[in-house]
């Protein structure tokens, strides 16, 4: 019986050896009857492509970890369902990533020779992984496109270890790319590989010149740690402001009920207060619409320990919870009382911004302010809605501003609150050496934390003291000439392994 129609023996070898666990012969493969057909190579440069794709996907799913709190408050405005999507998340892509790896060592359970059910079945899966991780990447690009920018600040911390990694996968690639080059009998073939490989292994041997990270200094270059500002009075802490005032506190959201400041982050109540069981016709409303009488009746603690939004609350000591449970929501007064008590600074917001008697609601602030008897300059002013009028009237409160300086800036800024994703490495290095503090938001991993702290950021604003405040150093820190030899190092090793592959399988 003459042998079934195959596309090329190399690939046979390429594809078989994966299955076999072991590098098989030309005489081997014909002797066995393996052979496969142009649709087994389709398949199976598809299922590659596949698993760098999903590769990939894992690697922004990490990233985005550290924003992903906004998303499920995003998911609860929407659909009033509260959960973890983080966990959701990494379960989908570990699932996705095992299946397309696991086809990857196994290629000949859905090659077209052997076309069975089961083989169409996971034929059928591997494009629908192909097409869920493409939605995942649509949807982040269309509603969360800032997520790229830290996608590259990532790099940053990532970058040289990503090339360590990339220059040994493709020198273990030498193997059967040798195998193919010398089993086939296409010159132009021969030549279009070698140059290809040659030009991608050039590009990652030099791509350490375009690799910038600035936690590659030396040790005594390194500046001081960022301070830490807890993000909403620290939330993996406490959901109590209050009791969480055990870090400087970055407090948004600050809102008027009958002449009353009040802490609120959230235009309406019902994420974060027990307001559709005590006023259940009224739970839609906006939180302003309530007098202070009513939002004194809430519960702004059990919610909490119930819905759990960050996995420390499990952590939480016995008298915490107790707290907890009996939390009410916090007026202006009772947030500046704490932090006088503690001697912390606090920042925060004034809303809503758009309000028609929103100068009643700066009015009405700043007589709680003065009032308090909190040294002015713990208090960090942020909205921009009449700050001319605040600086006349408190001159000893400390302005924070939510930008970057103007070239003809009348007056010079001293302090600035933006997004971690606003500023580059080089603009924060300038601030410093300008004497412009810096804070940068939200900041809740290590490596976004390690990166940071070696550009020279004053401060980040934080869901996670507890975790950073542990850190006595960044996460690695190279000194240029260390990296230098082990770039040296890893670009010869490799080189030579190359080498040692087209001699092996000549």
């Amino acid at each position: 019986m003459a042998d079934p129609p195959g596309c090329c023996r190399p690939c046979a070898t390429c594809l078989l050896c994966l299955y076999s666990c072991q590098w098989i012969t030309a005489k081997k493969e014909k002797r066995r009857g393996l052979r496969t057909t142009k649709c087994d190579c389709s398949w199976f440069f598809f299922l590659f492509c596949v698993f760098l794709f999903t590769l990939v996907w894992l690697y922004i799913a990490i990233i985005i970890l550290n924003d992903f709190h906004n998303f499920n408050e995003f998911i609860f405005k929407q659909q009033k369902l509260w959960l973890d999507w983080s966990l959701v998340l990494l379960i989908a892509t570990a699932v996705l990533i095992t299946y397309s790896a696991a086809l990857l060592v196994s290629p000949r359970m859905m090659m077209c020779t052997t076309l069975t059910a089961l083989c169409c079945l996971m034929q059928v899966l591997l494009i629908i992984t192909a097409l869920v991780v493409a939605a995942a990447f649509t949807g982040l690009g269309i509603k969360w496109a800032e997520e790229w920018r830290s996608a590259r600040i990532s790099l940053q911390a990532t970058g040289p270890f990503l090339h360590i990694g990339i220059v040994g996968g493709m020198t273990l690639l030498a193997w059967p790319l040798a195998s193919v080059i010398y089993r086939t009998h296409s010159t132009g073939l021969k030549v279009f590989l070698l140059l290809a490989y040659s030009a991608v292994m050039i590009a990652l041997y030099l791509a350490p010149l375009g690799i910038t990270s600035p936690c590659i200094m030396e040790e005594n270059q390194l500046p001081p740690k960022p301070a830490l500002v807890g993000h909403r009075g620290a939330p993996m802490v406490s959901n109590s402001t209050c009791t969480a005032l055990r870090v400087p506190g970055a407090v948004q959201g600050w809102r008027i009920a009958d002449g009353v400041p009040f802490l609120m982050h959230d235009e309406k109540l019902t994420r974060t207060t027990n307001v559709q069981t005590v006023f259940p016709e009224r739970a839609t409303l906006n939180s302003t619409a309530f007098n202070w009488t009513d939002l004194q009746q809430l519960n702004a603690g059990s919610w909490f320990l119930e819905r759990r939004p960050f996995p420390s609350v499990q952590s939480l000591s016995h008298s915490d919870r107790m707290q907890a449970t009996r939390q009410k929501i916090p007026s202006l007064e009772q947030v500046l009382d704490a932090a006088k008590e503690t001697n912390i600074s606090i920042m925060f917001d004034l809303r809503p911004e758009n309000h028609s008697d929103y100068q009643s609601f700066v009015n009405a602030t700043l007589e709680v302010i003065l009032q308090s008897g909190i040294p002015l300059q713990q208090v960090l002013w942020l909205p921009d809605g009449f700050r001319e009028q605040v600086k006349q009237q408190v001159p000893g409160v400390q302005q924070i501003y939510g930008r970057k300086r103007l070239q003809d800036e009348k007056e010079p800024l001293l302090h600035v609150n933006l997004p971690y994703q606003d500023m580059s490495s080089e603009e924060i290095k300038q601030y410093r050496q300008d004497n412009i503090s810096v804070n940068l938001y939200v900041v809740n991993q290590p490596w976004l934390f390690s990166v940071l702290w070696c550009s020279g950021v004053s401060s980040v604003t934080t869901n996670a003291c507890q975790v950073l405040k542990e850190m006595k150093r960044p996460i690695w820190l190279l000194p240029s000439s260390t990296y230098l030899m082990i770039w040296i190092v890893v670009d010869c090793v490799s080189f030579l392994m190359i080498l040692w592959a087209f001699l092996l399988m000549k």
